[in-house]
């Protein structure tokens, strides 16, 4: 061999894998330090914008096969944002005081589309005596499936339930509860891709190409991505509509790329404060609120874990979401004003999607860091239950296509809901199949315990282990006298 001698052997420390860490780095704001005042009101009104995709796509859906027209759209959708923000302030007030935003779950889309096939509603010829019917129905099977988390929270079976769980486990679990939502993603951005991919490409500048260009000098451009993206696409879209592109176009395509075809604007009440019962009191159906129970399981199951989310905007101040909280409210008071961000196109909210589900998604894989990958058993529970949790609603979702219903199809309904349900989630199957099978598998060993994780998890099992458990002992208003201190037993 000619030449000097052999190249030195790499150090170390450079064979080393990354550490893991069970915080993300770079986060400018955390729970206890927020924002300027300033900054959080602008970092609140984007979570704001973001949180307005799921509200206004759930009553797009239903609202018209209800029998609801715009009126009925505009008064659901003023509601929803309504209860999304006082659940999201009392949460970050009194409940565990995380930065999570609190709103409407797709998951109860299929259980609610099996309320309104109901026969007790198909005989109705006025359609909006159907609507208020449909909807108090609706209503009082939510009523009843809420008690399920009530109970489960309350009697600390879910704290039992969720003690079997492992970073192992949560892997399917978080990572399915993004990546299983990609038919609302790229699938509506094509539905006006002329607006929907130039809002993905101006996301990705904003978010990741101009600070790598910048080299972390302003972290302006990726804070705000959402916002910047959304107004510049959204003023686009609104030329295009005035400018007559669509005007020999499909209703369809009309409806996805005009900017005035919503119909929300012109049915919001200027001034309107939703109340209980406001379609009159809710009537009860022992099957529809057992399917519904069943998607509020699901529910339950698919938010666990999912907070380890901040890679977009990497602020996690409990200040920005009770703004985000205020501007619900104040916009679902205020109708007109709320329906004019209402109305951005679906599409636009699509393509934000494609990023933050993404991000969801990254969450799951994160906890990936913990476990032990040169473990078969751990490489067999992850590649199984993620694959059975695509291919399994896969089936059910393909079968109810095409035949209208799921493949559990008995003259009890709300047992095919109960059924049909859960196992369209992919959430759901992927994190109970790996949380089975990694019970199942373990063995009571150090090195096993190691594979999955549990060396990481244990200090997050009680208040003493877990230095950060200090916030719990700061409540607002005194109220950390309602609840026993373990501080003191120490």
């Amino acid at each position: 061999m000619a030449g000097g001698g052999a190249a030195p052997p790499p150090k170390q420390d450079d064979q080393q894998p990354h550490p893991a860490k069970d915080q993300l780095p770079n986060v400018s704001y955390c729970i206890t330090s927020p924002p300027p005042w300033p900054e959080a009101i602008l970092l609140g009104f984007q979570h704001y914008i973001v949180m307005l995709g799921t509200t206004v796509l759930i009553p797009t859906t239903l609202v018209p096969q209800m029998g609801g027209g715009n009126e009925e759209k505009a008064k659901v959708i003023q509601t929803l944002l309504f209860v999304a923000g006082l659940n999201t302030l009392t949460q970050t007030l009194f409940g565990t005081r995380l930065p999570a935003v609190i709103g409407g779950s797709f998951t109860f889309i299929p259980t609610t589309i099996s309320i309104i096939l109901a026969g007790r509603y198909s005989d109705i010829v006025d359609p909006q005596e159907k609507f208020e019917r449909i909807m108090r129905g609706t209503q009082g099977a939510l009523i009843v499936a809420s008690t399920l988390q009530i109970v489960l929270g309350f009697s600390g079976l879910w704290r039992n339930i969720t003690r079997f769980m492992s970073p192992l486990s949560a892997v399917p679990l978080v990572a399915l509860s993004g990546f299983g939502l990609y038919e609302f993603g790229f699938p509506l951005v094509a539905k006006c891709i002329e607006i929907g991919l130039p809002q993905i490409i101006l996301l990705l500048i904003f978010s990741q190409y101009i600070p790598h260009l910048m080299k972390g000098k302003s972290q302006v451009y990726d804070r705000f991505a959402v916002l910047f993206s959304v107004v510049i696409v959204w003023i686009y879209a609104h030329l295009l509509t005035v400018a007559g592109a669509y005007k020999n176009r499909s209703d369809k395509t009309q409806l996805s790329c005009r900017t005035d075809r919503a119909g929300i604007i012109g049915a919001a009440p200027w001034i309107r404060v939703p109340y209980p019962f406001q379609w009159g009191a809710p009537t009860f159906d022992a099957g529809e609120a057992f399917a519904m129970m069943a998607a509020s399981f699901v529910a339950l199951i698919e938010v666990v874990y999912c907070l380890r989310l901040l890679g977009l905007t990497r602020v996690g101040s409990r200040r920005v979401v009770q703004i985000s909280a205020g501007f619900m409210i104040f916009f679902s008071i205020l109708g007109k004003f709320g329906a004019v961000f209402a109305s951005i196109p679906a599409p636009i909210v699509a393509a934000l999607y494609c990023l933050l589900f993404a991000y969801v998604g990254s969450g799951g894989l994160g906890f990936l860091q913990f476990c032990n990958l040169n473990s078969f058993r751990v490489k067999f529970i992850l590649a199984f239950s993620i694959f059975m949790g695509l291919s399994i609603p896969q089936y059910f979702n393909e079968y109810t296509a095409v035949r209208s219903y799921g493949p559990v199809h008995t003259k009890a309904r709300w047992w095919n809901d109960m059924v049909n349900v859960p196992f369209s989630s992919e959430a759901f199957v992927g994190g109970l199949l790996a949380m089975f099978l990694d019970v199942t598998l373990k063995q009571k060993d150090t090195a096993t315990r190691k594979d999955r994780g549990m060396h990481w998890w244990d200090k997050y099992r009680s208040y003493k282990t877990d230095a950060r458990s200090e916030e719990f002992y700061s409540l607002p208003f005194n109220l950390n006298k309602f609840f026993p201190s373990e501080k003191g037993k120490e």
